[in-house]
């Protein structure tokens, strides 16, 4: 069995254990690791804790909104602007950044390597050179994945399934810390630059998500400083709208695409939206690309021109040359429908490997070998390929970088060796642009089926690291190859232009694995600086996505269900109308008195067994209709407030002694968030315990609350839309029969044979 704090860690998306502070402050436990971890993916973690976007609209609260006038609340909007400026401006500088240094130590490397090559080509013994290529990518794969399994696990993967997880509600431990930050970058040009087979682009999102909330909360609690700016938006709603501006700008800086940014933050991660919100978002997206564009533009020696919007640039598709005509829109159709089902190939294949790794490499040694493993196992495939090929094609005219002769003629190089010796940014853009007849057929064919099968395995390995270009680098190869047999067929018609179906195959493939539609047409469409090819694009990734979806989940939400996180998708479940929210609340409640004893509020928050974070007020009242008292809600107050009132020891007595220095300010529970310290650090004496402490000023007076008749689809919108962490269910005596939280919600979906209920489980 695994002891409660011990973690799994798993591709994209780790667990931490949420009460890490409280576990260091016990008696360690020993840890033994089993050699197998059971898992079951129809099961709910409860280690997950969600964030509350419900303001507490407590006394406090509205004195202090009452204070402020016209003036100070046009101050807090024109702050509000400062700080998506601020998240633009430095995820454009951290994406040139990783950029910068990523083009230089590739080059680097590659240039290292095509010496050997081409030294040991002439005199003999090139397994010389296969030693040194996978000794390269290993040991420097090797010190990428060290930083991560040991010193931040979260910061593995592209980051996205967490942000999503983020801005849906759910906490998940460190994700947008300083220290995830650092290592997210440097794990980043590490594993790029050793596997061709990684990305840049995916892990912007999660960089510009940690940039945008240490921006706004004006203060790093890793580095222990506190600049006493921005303390107003110090809670969870201020926060979430933040987050949703880096994910955006992330994506504006990875592809130059800002509308697709904003887009991508609407479809894949908020969970709530409003007209203000948009436009902020948009301006973070569009500063984030402009300071890409400039600084780059500098960098390259041309200040004055900017033409690097994005990291990747996919090139201008003229349409006068690469048009299409009403004929070939079956064509893009079937596109779509091969991408649906090699994205669901790829999702299953990966699925299974996910389930693998859990299950036996949880132990980062483990993990470290394995990302290892794969990065001299790439160098080994590749140069294999290289060397079994015979494609050669002329050097003259064409833009390659590092042209290798190896068994070419004179003024020849090695076609297949271009697509291993070059970032998977430049060999896309090389697909979709180079003339006809710059790829042989076969080369293109095992190209695509090593790339497929090398990069699922990649994906979920513990380096930060995305899917994005590597899924748009399957599909490019695939569709040229597509076109040149249309080409063939069409004894070489001018509309079967190959580097056409290259762009539809990259997003069919690209669609067919993360299943997104509306940002991705746009981000495409931005990317490509074409318009004319918007439809087709929105086509073939409809026809993915409806294929895709018919076999398996996109490789987000999958990997978010293995790791049992409680998410909330948009609606509930189509079946549920016959529960109602009796049936789905936790009970029983444990609830305070309005004046309530210190002793029953500490043991209560010190109950490890029930780990409540909300708790209904109640209040005695004589009952008119029949003899008795009831005890009616009166409010809710959450177990952060409690821990700061124990902590400044607000009772009542000390009051009356005048023992209190000052009553307490909103400021004093901002100052605490978001890591409010754990109740086994706070001292409360003998004495104090029988005190009393008076929870009117602090608690929440109008919670939301729901009658326990009411329907699952009807408590799931209102849960959801308001962004809540507790729903009080009451009788029709105002009498609290239950609460529902997140985990009541997330447990019911809808499954092969019907609704189905998850278990929901410690790990």
């Amino acid at each position: 069995q695994l002891t409660p704090s011990s973690f799994l860690r798993i591709g994209q998306l780790s667990n931490v254990d949420l009460n890490e502070d409280i576990h260091e402050l016990e008696t360690e436990v020993p840890r033994q690791r089993p050699n197998e971890i059971p898992h079951n993916e129809k099961l709910l973690s409860l280690k997950y804790e969600s964030l509350d976007y419900d303001n507490s609209e407590n006394q406090l609260f509205l004195e202090e909104e009452r204070r402020i006038n016209h003036a100070a609340f046009r101050t807090v909007e024109i702050k509000r602007w400062v700080i998506c400026a601020m998240i633009g401006i430095l995820t454009g500088l951290v994406a040139c950044f990783i950029d910068i240094v990523v083009e230089n130590l590739a080059g680097l490397k590659y240039r290292v390597v095509k010496d050997n090559i081409d030294k040991f080509t002439a005199k003999g013994g090139l397994s010389f050179s296969l030693l040194l290529w996978a000794t390269l990518n290993a040991s420097v794969v090797m010190v990428g994945s060290l930083i991560v399994a040991f010193i931040e696990p979260v910061a593995a993967g592209s980051g996205i399934p967490q942000i999503k997880c983020y801005l849906n509600g759910v906490k998940i431990p460190h994700v947008v810390r300083l220290k995830t930050l650092v290592i997210k970058v440097c794990g980043v040009i590490l594993s790029v630059v050793a596997v061709s087979l990684k990305n840049k682009e995916g892990p912007m999102i999660h960089s510009g998500s940690v940039i945008a909330a240490g921006i706004s909360q004006g203060r790093s609690t890793s580095l222990k400083r506190d600049f006493k700016i921005f303390e107003y938006f110090r809670r969870d709603t201020e926060k979430r709208d933040f987050v949703s501006a880096g994910a955006a700008a992330g994506v504006s800086a990875a592809f130059g695409a800002p509308v697709g940014g904003v887009l991508f933050s609407l479809e894949e991660g908020a969970s709530f939206w409003n007209q203000f919100l948009t436009w902020r978002i948009f301006f973070a997206s569009m500063i984030s690309t402009f300071t890409l564009n400039s600084v780059l533009s500098v960098y390259h020696g041309n200040a004055w021109d900017l033409s690097s919007p994005g990291l990747i640039n996919f090139g201008r598709f003229d349409s006068e040359k690469m048009g299409y005509t009403i004929q070939e829109i079956p064509i893009f159709i079937f596109m779509g429908v091969v991408g649906g089902i090699l994205g669901a190939l790829f999702n299953a294949l990966n699925y299974w490997l996910t389930m693998f790794r859990i299950r036996y490499i949880h132990r980062p040694c483990l993990q470290v070998v394995e990302a290892m493993l794969v990065a001299a196992v790439t160098a080994t495939v590749g140069f294999v390929m290289i060397y079994c090929s015979r494609d050669c094609q002329p050097i003259q005219g064409s833009s390659v970088a590092y042209p290798l002769q190896l068994f070419c003629a004179d003024g020849e190089y090695n076609s297949m060796a271009t697509a291993f010796f070059n970032t998977p940014e430049k060999s896309v853009v090389n697909l979709f642009h180079d003339p006809p007849g710059s790829y042989n057929p076969m080369t293109l064919g095992m190209f695509t089926l090593m790339y497929f099968f090398l990069a699922c395995w990649t994906y979920g390995l513990t380096v930060s690291a995305g899917v994005f270009i590597p899924s748009l680098l399957i599909g490019a190869a695939w569709g040229r190859l597509f076109g040149i047999s249309l080409s063939y067929l069409t004894k070489g018609s001018i509309w079967a232009d190959p580097g056409k179906y290259a762009l539809m195959g990259a997003a069919a493939q690209l669609g067919g694995i993360v299943r997104m539609t509306l940002s991705l047409t746009v981000i495409m469409m931005e990317a490509t600086g074409n318009v004319t090819y918007g439809f087709p694009i929105m086509l073939v990734l409809m026809t993915a996505k409806i294929v895709g979806d018919y076999f398996v989940e996109g490789l987000y939400d999958m990997h978010i269900q293995l790791q049992s996180v409680p998410f909330l998708h948009w609606e509930a479940p189509v079946t549920s109308h016959s529960l109602t929210a009796r049936e789905v609340m936790s009970t029983p409640v444990t609830c305070l008195r309005r004046i309530e004893r210190v002793g029953t509020v500490v043991d209560i928050l010190s109950d490890t067994s029930s780990n409540h974070n909300g708790f209904p007020v109640v209040e005695s009242n004589p009952d008119t209709t029949q003899a008795g008292w009831v005890a009616g809600l009166r409010g809710l107050i959450l177990r952060s407030q409690l821990i700061v009132l124990l902590k400044h020891k607000v009772f009542v007595e000390r009051a009356n002694l005048s023992l209190v220095q000052r009553r307490l300010k909103l400021k004093d529970f901002r100052d605490a968030y978001p890591r409010f310290p754990p109740i086994q650090s706070i001292h409360v004496s003998q004495d104090e315990r029988e005190c009393m402490i008076d929870l009117s000023e602090f608690m929440n007076p109008s919670p939301y609350t729901v009658p326990q008749e009411a329907s699952l689809p009807r408590v799931f919108k209102l849960f959801r839309a308001l962004g809540l962490r507790h729903l009080v269910v009451v009788d029709n005596r105002n009498e609290v029969v239950g609460m529902v939280t997140r985990k009541d919600l997330a447990r019911y979906r809808l499954g092969k044979e019907g609704l189905e209920e998850l278990s929901l489980a410690q790990t």
